[in-house]
Formats: structure tokens, C-alpha cells, sequence
């Protein structure tokens, strides 16, 4: 074996977890392969004899080609972070293979994931890096252009956003799964009070129909109204688990038609996020749920 096929060896070992990085910074499945490939194009032109430890290496590396891409997003103007939804990760709902397992460590949701786009490129690098996969402020000041006091006033301001706007979930997958089966049969019978009584009284339903347009409601009356209005648009519903936590996939002749992704939080649905933009649902991998 040639140096450089040992160099491509080692760096297959941290490609799962520069995924799982790329992907929080990111919420693309596809742009977050993209920083994965960039950084090992990176790792191959660098004198890599002298890299002490070459995971810490890679992490600041795909840190830093994330914040490049989301800080050109803002300068184009184009895909306004707040205008649509992370890409779902879906898996079988008895539970996720072990990349996805890998890739959805630390419960990182939709609805986390939502917060996260509210942050600034630098926040959410710094709050990322940091709080999720333990890198120093000593080594993410550099990747930001700031001091290690500065870094850490970033993520300590990320901190405070992501604590006062992402409810933190029922861990227990069979409760989660009782909850949302409830909205089900509630939704499904038409029972509107039935509805309102499984939802969080300040719940938020995201509803991602493409063309930059998200839809937002607020409080249960309103949720539980639209619940009504849809029920039974969008196929047959399949329970999955989206972004590890319980969901649903909507679907006709073999293809998803919408997801949706449920927050339980106390015994009741905190957030629902759906995705239903034909153009994104056609590129997911189902396979899964096979």
C-alpha cells in the first residue's frame, strides 16, 4: 500500500463523523458530502506527515469549509436559511442502521436543526464544534478569525438561542411513538378535540412545500386545524423515524409524498416539521423503509 491509498484508509475512518459535523453546520445531506469530499481534496495536498492528530485535523478542516459555504449562501442571497427545512434523515421506525445512528447522535432533530439555521455562520461553527463534538476554542478561534474569548462568546450566545428555542424531546422512542399515534387516530377520526389535546398549547407546525416557502402555525387550535384540513393528503402513512425521533412518511405509488417529523415533549407534539417539496422528496433514499 502507497502512501497516499494509507492517507485515504485513514481518513474512511472519520468519514462518518465529518459527515455528522458537516451535516449540523450545513442541514444538506448533499453539501455536507460536498465538505466531506473538500476536505479530504485538502488532507491530499497537505504535508499530512506532520498532522499530529488527524481527527481534530479533519473536524476544524470540514468546520471551516462549512462556514465558507454558509457565509457564501448569505452573500448570494440565494436559499434563505430560514425559508426551508434541513434535509430529513430517515430510517425503518424499529430503529436507525449505524451510520444514521452516527449521523443523529445527540438528538440532533429537525426542529434543533431549524434553530440552528437562526444562528450567524460563526455562531453556529463555534456552537457545533464545541457543545457538540468538543473541539477547543483554542482551535475553532482560528477557523472564525477571532480569539478563543471571542469564540467562546459565540457559542455562549448560540448556547442561550438554542436552550430558549428547541424544546428538549421525549427520549423514550416508544413514548414519542404513542404520542404521535394519537395525533394519528385523532387526525384520522376527525376528532378536533382529541387533537388539541395531544399538542403543546404553544406547538409550531413548519410546513416546507418548496419554492423557498415555509409555512408556519402557531398555537394548537391552529396546528389541530390544519391537521383536519390535510388529513389524509400525501399517501399512506408509514411510521419511520426521522432524525431519530418518531415520524411519519407519506406514501403513493412508491414514492414519499411528504414527511413528517414529530417533537414530544411532557407527553405531548411540541413541533411538526413537514417536508412535502416534490423536488426534495424525490431525491430522499427510502430504502430504509423497505
Amino acid at each position: 500500500m502507497d502512501g497516499r491509498e494509507f492517507l485515504a484508509d485513514e481518513f474512511e475512518k472519520h468519514r462518518v463523523h465529518l459527515r455528522a459535523v458537516a451535516y449540523r453546520m450545513l442541514g444538506s445531506l448533499a453539501e455536507a458530502d460536498d465538505a466531506v469530499q473538500e476536505s479530504w481534496f485538502r488532507l491530499s495536498r497537505s504535508d499530512a506527515g506532520a498532522i499530529e492528530n488527524l481527527g481534530g485535523w479533519l473536524t476544524t478542516v470540514v468546520g471551516r469549509v462549512c462556514l465558507d459555504m454558509l457565509r457564501s449562501r448569505t452573500a448570494r442571497r440565494e436559499d434563505p436559511l430560514e425559508e426551508r427545512l434541513p434535509d430529513p434523515v430517515i430510517g425503518p421506525a424499529s430503529g436507525l442502521d449505524p451510520e444514521h445512528e452516527a449521523l443523529m447522535a445527540d438528538s440532533v432533530g429537525l426542529a434543533l436543526l431549524v434553530v440552528l439555521q437562526s444562528l450567524t455562520p460563526a455562531e453556529r461553527l463555534a456552537f457545533v464544534l464545541h457543545d457538540t463534538f468538543g473541539i477547543p476554542f483554542d482551535d475553532i478561534a482560528p477557523i472564525v478569525g477571532r480569539s478563543p474569548a471571542a469564540a467562546r462568546q459565540l457559542a455562549s450566545r448560540a448556547r442561550r438561542r438554542v436552550r430558549g428555542a428547541a424544546p428538549t424531546p421525549e427520549r423514550d422512542p416508544a413514548r414519542q411513538r404513542e404520542v404521535v399515534q394519537a395525533f394519528q387516530a385523532a387526525a384520522q377520526g376527525g376528532d378536533f378535540e382529541a387533537l388539541v389535546a395531544v399538542l403543546d398549547p404553544d406547538v409550531v407546525l413548519r410546513a416546507d412545500i418548496g419554492a423557498a416557502e415555509l409555512t408556519v402555525v402557531h398555537g394548537a387550535e391552529a396546528v389541530a386545524g390544519q391537521a383536519l384540513l390535510f388529513r389524509g393528503v400525501g399517501g399512506k402513512a408509514r411510521p419511520a423515524l426521522v432524525n431519530g425521533a418518531a415520524g411519519v412518511v407519506g406514501v403513493a405509488a412508491g414514492r414519499a409524498r411528504s414527511v413528517l417529523s414529530f417533537t414530544v415533549v411532557n407527553g405531548r407534539i411540541a413541533a411538526i416539521d413537514i417536508l412535502a417539496d416534490p423536488a426534495r422528496l424525490a431525491s430522499l433514499d427510502l430504502t430504509a423503509l423497505d
